[in-house]
């Protein structure tokens, strides 16, 4: 049963169309993800469903009585209440029986009513009753449980609502949703304003929530954990996709090609056509051609014209570590090396004996405040360390993405930030800026009117010009819609230099990740690892850190394929492999077919055609199998 149906619905914002004939439902139970690039109208969709904002045409049906949750992207909680009292009021019904049986414990407490002591004992009985099966003596535990998850701390939760940071509004609101159990919870970017542990929390409580959720995310990895849906809005239009992000992507891939084919092959049709009457309309087969321009024009004015598959321009990275020459072996060594604010000397952790060689991913992750950012600028000699010392290897030439991109100037232009790295010229910046999506007369905006994934951009774009073999990234991700994210990723994983990365991407992590260095309050811990092998020892309990590094000539080498690939390389190639091998082999039994049928008819010239085309298709394939057997 589904607990809400949009049907033919579209909004326009004057002559400007957002979306049109938007068909689609939420079955009781599902998790949705509502995916697309920046400005695609996935929030004006929400928004409509939760009736913020109407519709231009069409309707939203909801089931008889439903509830409904919903977080907006900056949610604001009216009043004073502290974080706790916010809390209780999901709780409305159970504290009003809290109430009755608190007053029914002094009727039975008072003499004066004695007489009345066996009515008012059954009527406690049965409202006690009621009280447990609610939960009303495990409100209070869950209560703490959800705001322990999303990262608040218990001398958090007296605090006034209203001296709370944006974000711990948005992680407050979120708390007090989770606690009312709304059959539809809409969620609109939820792992805002959450560390990688609080995410975690997140999905494990949403992958066992009962009712159905609808969320609008740019976390990959957290939709690949908990959703079975993916409605992707773009140009638009609304197209669902079964399974998680994963899933998504590979049908999205394999969907765009099968329309680019049947766009090809129309195409193809439609200038034979044109060719022969062209050619025949004014000779001796200008009936037929005619004929043919009538059909030709039917089909040119009807709704079996197949339009061409639209794409939208894609941010171009480029890192070219080459410019900087190679680095040696030894990219980064720490000896002991304790990271704190040198202000106060507080030390916020101890870092064991590392050694970073070339080519390796380090993935530093841990909560929010624990110092991951502190540590980066530690290295970067932006701060002193409290103890110990590092050391980078020869060659290292360092290309550094802040997370809060301090290093733009605000009363700068576009452009003028690009030719403080490097005078390319004016031509040439612009066309350099325009593979970074800046066009026109984008390029003299102030740096000071740019969004969050715009500042992003124009950092990347600097960072790219620059040139380094070593990078040092912080939150590269954050405020990039998700095909930025996938263009950066790609990038990454084909770079050939070393990267030192703190995300709260986890897919990204996941992809790149050779070793993963987690801070946690006091201490990091070295893990020599892929990101999935961190997580499988980490829940097991097994979980094996390096505590001293070994000597250079033990030194564990660069987690890369004998062939040089990175491990997100190798997945990738073997992958393409995978999938040319399936054509191939599919196209090797259709030629096996044709040739038995043309053999069948005596077709000797064909079946000469064709066995040259089966010779050249199997050799092709024996030399792909070759390569995957020696990657695989």
């Amino acid at each position: 049963m589904s607990v809400l149906t949009i049907q033919t619905l579209s909004k326009y914002f004057g002559a400007d169309e957002v979306f049109s004939d938007v068909s689609v439902q939420i079955p009781d139970g599902a998790k949705v993800a509502l995916v697309g690039p920046n400005g695609a109208g996935k929030t004006t969709l929400l928004n409509i469903i939760v009736g913020l904002d109407v519709p231009t045409q069409g309707e939203v049906a909801r089931k008889r009585g439903l509830t409904v949750g919903f977080l907006p992207q900056r949610p604001v909680i009216e009043g004073n209440r502290t974080v706790w009292d916010e809390m209780l009021t999901a709780f409305t019904d159970l504290l009003e029986q809290q109430q009755r049986l608190h007053d029914l414990e002094h009727a039975l407490a008072d003499p004066t009513l004695v007489d009345e002591h066996d009515a008012i004992l059954e009527r406690y009985g049965k409202l006690q009753e009621t009280f447990d099966i609610a939960g009303g003596y495990t409100f209070e535990l869950e209560i703490k449980r959800v705001l322990q998850g999303l990262g608040f701390k218990e001398r958090e939760f007296q605090r006034p609502i209203n001296l709370l940071s944006g974000g711990q509004v948005t992680r407050a609101l979120l708390a007090r949703l989770l606690l009312e159990k709304p059959e539809l919870l809409i969620l609109d970017e939820p792992t805002n304003h959450l560390d990688i542990n609080a995410v975690e929390w997140l999905e494990g409580y949403l992958k066992a929530w009962e009712g159905a959720v609808l969320m609008v995310s740019h976390d990959r990895y957290f939709m690949d954990r908990v959703v079975d849906t993916i409605w992707e809005l773009d140009f638009n239009e609304l197209t669902t996709y079964r399974g998680n992000y994963s899933h998504y992507v590979r049908q999205r891939e394999e969907r765009n090609e099968r329309l680019m084919k049947e766009y090809e092959s129309q195409q193809a049709f439609i200038e034979k056509e044109q060719d022969y009457i062209r050619r025949n309309i004014a000779g001796q087969n200008t009936a037929q051609a005619k004929g043919r321009l009538k059909r030709l024009e039917r089909l040119l004015g009807s709704d079996d014209k197949i339009r061409k598959p639209r794409t939208r321009a894609k941010l171009y990275v480029r890192l070219d570590e080459t410019k900087a020459g190679r680095t040696g072996n030894e990219v980064l060594r720490t000896k002991e090396l304790i990271i704190g604010y040198p202000d106060d000397r507080r030390p916020l952790f101890t870092v064991p004996d590392i050694l970073l060689l070339r080519g390796e991913v380090a993935a530093v992750i841990g909560p929010n405040g624990v110092g991951k950012s502190t540590f980066l600028k530690t290295i970067l000699d932006q701060l002193e360390p409290l103890e110990g010392q590092y050391n980078w290897g020869s060659n290292v030439q360092i290309g550094y993405f802040a997370q809060a991109h301090e290093g733009l100037n605000d009363d700068k232009s576009i452009l003028d930030e690009l030719l403080d790295v490097e005078n390319l010229g004016l031509a040439k910046a612009r066309n350099y800026l325009a593979a970074y999506l800046f066009r026109g007369e984008d390029v003299y905006r102030k740096v000071s009117t740019l969004s969050g994934g715009e500042r992003g951009r124009l950092a990347l774009a600097k960072l790219s010009l620059a040139g380094a073999n070593v990078l040092l990234l912080d939150e590269p991700t954050n405020h990039l819609d998700i095909p930025a994210q996938e263009v950066l990723q790609n990038v990454l994983a084909d770079y050939t230099g070393t990267i030192l990365l703190v995300s709260h991407d986890r897919y990204l992590i996941d992809a790149l990740a050779s070793q993963i260095w987690a801070i946690a309050p006091g201490e990091m811990a070295v893990f020599e690892g892929p990101y999935q092998e961190y997580l499988t020892q980490r829940a097991t309990g097994e979980l094996n850190t390096k505590e001293k590094v070994a000597a250079p000539t033990q030194a564990k080498s660069a987690e890369r394929h004998p062939s040089g690939l990175n491990p997100y390389q190798l997945e990738k190639r073997l992958a393409e492999l995978e999938a040319t091998i399936h054509r191939l082999e599919a196209k090797v039994e259709t030629l096996t077919d044709a040739i038995g049928e043309a053999s069948a008819a005596g077709k000797v010239a064909q079946v000469a055609e064709l066995g040259r085309e089966y010779t050249e298709i199997e050799a092709l394939l024996n030399a792909t199998l070759a390569e995957w057997e020696r990657l695989a």
